[in-house]
Formats: structure tokens, C-alpha cells, sequence
């Protein structure tokens, strides 16, 4: 255990930035100032246009689930190597994507294994959510007797774990959208394609021709990655991906892919082997959410959304064992190592490799 240091915060490095860092439950955005991010684009020739804003995007090895971020004993709040791990998956699958001829992302240099940088991207509010089995809350509701999801009707008679007949898209609302009637100011809640194409400037569309396009980008990026798992006998489940916003080089406006895609954390993965066996070894952060459901006193309270205050009282006291936390670090790090062909490398001090690099190469560090 000593041997690790994880990151487990990540919004307090002394990077030169444009106002207050910007920490979400895993990841932390400095945004650059203009000056910094005009001399990045001439010094490093970015393929971006000029006045672009460039964020320092650094990852944790935090993890959350059910909406909180949990802790290990002895001091261990991060898991080793899981944020190393989805970035280095994530960077993969965009690189694959790139070649496929799919649409770009928002990544344009990547000076250390925690750490992205990004450019400025207006963020499409739609959670683009792709299936491929019948698992997870969809099963949860299938079996209370819900048939339709999403607007797409579901037949009698599935099963739990069962392979769907194609691969449904069944998105959700990123973030709290104000003001409509048919869609509740709730973050994450189901929309349909008919939410959404009625409500184009709401969730940041351009065009009703960009919804089949980022349809047409999920389901072509699921089948690329689900072909390429299909190769280590693992099986792609189900995703999320996130769209956004930027311009070419010409000023023309592009729909990319952002945030991440393909990772442990957005997606559920299954042991093939396993799944022929009749059993579902995951090798994705669902795995970790069952262990908290086994192991929590009362696993109500992490499914219950009416029992969220409980929740987040429970996540601050509660501490896993640090060998479920080593459990946690293999299942990222095996997963990772085996979709990106080589073995991920835990560095011993993140946070101080971090630093040296933005100093000594990127002169960001004040």
C-alpha cells in the first residue's frame, strides 16, 4: 500500500488559469489564459483555430458511485491507477475513432498520463446512452413491467443479461434543463429522440440533421469498440458517450466527441467466458457498485433517490477495505491493460510528475 500514491485531489495544482478551477466528481478543467492558450497553439502547432481556449483537463483516481465519492481505509481515497487507466482507454478508443473516419475530439495533446489537453467545446446536453443488453436500471424497470424506454417499445419475454436485437439509443438529460414541459428539470432523467428534436436549442443542437448525426457517432463508435472487445473476448454492454461544439480550421462548426469514451467508468464490460458460463464478471466500475450494494449496511439507501441526504452522509463515514480498493485498482488496470496492449504503468508520485511537466515543457506552472 505504501507504495502508492494516488491522486486523489486534483483542483488544487499551481497551474496559471482564467478564473476558478472547475471540479467535477473525477476530473478537474484549469482553463488557460488567452495568452497562455495562443502561445500553446503557435509553440506546439495545434491543428485548432486561432483564439481557441485550451483547458488543462487532469484526472483523479477518485471513484464515485450513486452520485458520491468514496474512500478507502488507511488514508487510501483513490484507486491506483484508475485514472491513468481511463485516460489511456479513452485516448485509445479516439484514436480508433480518428482512423475510422468518425468524427474528431476534443483532446489535442496529452503531456502526462493523468493529464489532457483540451480545447473549448459547446456541450450538447444530452447524455447519448447506447445499449446492447438488457441489464442494469433497464432490467430493474423491465421486470417491474415497464416496456417502453426512451420512446422504443421493448418485446415480452426478455431476461435479464439478454443480448437485445440491436443496439437501442436511450439518452438522458446532462445537467438540469429549465422549462419544458415534456421533459422534467431533473439532471439524468430518459428523453426521447421526439424530447429532443422538439427542443433543439434546449439541449444545445444545431440542427435536427446533428441528432441522427451524434445517433449515427454512438452507434458506429459502440459497434467499433464492441468489435475491437469482441477480439479479447470481452463484451461491450452498454456506454455513454458526450458530444460537443468546436470549429474547424476553416470556421465551419463540427459535432465531436468529448469527456470520454469506451472507459470502465462509462461503460459496462463483461467477461466473455464468463457470460457463455452463465455469469457476469464485470470488468467495468459496475463491478465496484455491487461491492458497495453487498457491502453497505442498508443497500436501500444507495438505490433510493429519496434517501440521497442518508447517501451522502454514508459516502463521507464510510470506508471500504484496502483490499477491495486493490480489488477495484486490478479490475481497471486489467481491463485497461489488455484494451490498450501494454501494461499500465502506476507512476509513484503523480501529483509531482504533473507539475514538472507543465513547468518544464508547457511553462504553465506560476
Amino acid at each position: 500500500m505504501s507504495n502508492y500514491k494516488v491522486l486523489d485531489i486534483n483542483d488544487d495544482l499551481p497551474i496559471r488559469t482564467k478564473g476558478p478551477v472547475h471540479s467535477g466528481k473525477v476530473r478537474s478543467v484549469y482553463w488557460l489564459t488567452e495568452q497562455d492558450s495562443a502561445r500553446l497553439i503557435a509553440e506546439k502547432g495545434y491543428a485548432v483555430p486561432k483564439g481557441t481556449e485550451l483547458a488543462i483537463m487532469v484526472i483523479s483516481d477518485r471513484i464515485s458511485a450513486f452520485d458520491c465519492i468514496w474512500q478507502g481505509e488507511e488514508g487510501l481515497n483513490g484507486v491506483p491507477g484508475k485514472g491513468i487507466a481511463l485516460n489511456a482507454v479513452a485516448a485509445h478508443w479516439f484514436k480508433q475513432f480518428d482512423a475510422a473516419g468518425l468524427a474528431g475530439n476534443h483532446i489535442v495533446d496529452i503531456p502526462h498520463p493523468y493529464v489532457w489537453i483540451v480545447r473549448k467545446a459547446k456541450t450538447v446536453k444530452v447524455e447519448a446512452i447506447a445499449r446492447q443488453y438488457i441489464t442494469g436500471s433497464m432490467w430493474r424497470d423491465y421486470a417491474k413491467g415497464i416496456r417502453t424506454f426512451c420512446g422504443i417499445d421493448l418485446p415480452e419475454g426478455l431476461e435479464a443479461n439478454q443480448k437485445l436485437d440491436e443496439v437501442l439509443i436511450t439518452p438522458s438529460t446532462k445537467g438540469i434543463i429549465e422549462g419544458l414541459d415534456d421533459v422534467p428539470a431533473v439532471d439524468d432523467v430518459n428523453i426521447t429522440r421526439k424530447n429532443i428534436t422538439d427542443n433543439l436549442d434546449a439541449f444545445n443542437f444545431s440542427s435536427e440533421a446533428d441528432v441522427a448525426k451524434y445517433e449515427h457517432l454512438l452507434t458506429q463508435g459502440f459497434e467499433l469498440i464492441s468489435a475491437e472487445l469482441a477480439k479479447l473476448d470481452q463484451i461491450f454492454v452498454d456506454t455513454k458517450f458526450e458530444f460537443g461544439y468546436v470549429e474547424d480550421m476553416d470556421g465551419n462548426e463540427q459535432l465531436i466527441y468529448i469527456d470520454e469514451v469506451g472507459t470502465p467508468d462509462s461503460s459496462r464490460i463483461w467477461d466473455g467466458p464468463a457470460y457463455r458460463d452463465g455469469k457476469i464478471i464485470e470488468n467495468s466500475k459496475e463491478g465496484f457498485r455491487q461491492l458497495l450494494i453487498n457491502n453497505v449496511p442498508d443497500s436501500d439507501v444507495l438505490l433510493n433517490k429519496d434517501r440521497m441526504d442518508e447517501r451522502e452522509a454514508l459516502a463521507k463515514a464510510y470506508k471500504l477495505p484496502v483490499e477491495v480498493m486493490m480489488q477495484v485498482s486490478q479490475t481497471y488496470v486489467g481491463i485497461a491493460s489488455k484494451i490498450i496492449g501494454a501494461d499500465i504503468q502506476i507512476p509513484s508520485d503523480p501529483r509531482g510528475e504533473i507539475i514538472a511537466i507543465l513547468d518544464n515543457e508547457y511553462q504553465l506552472i506560476d
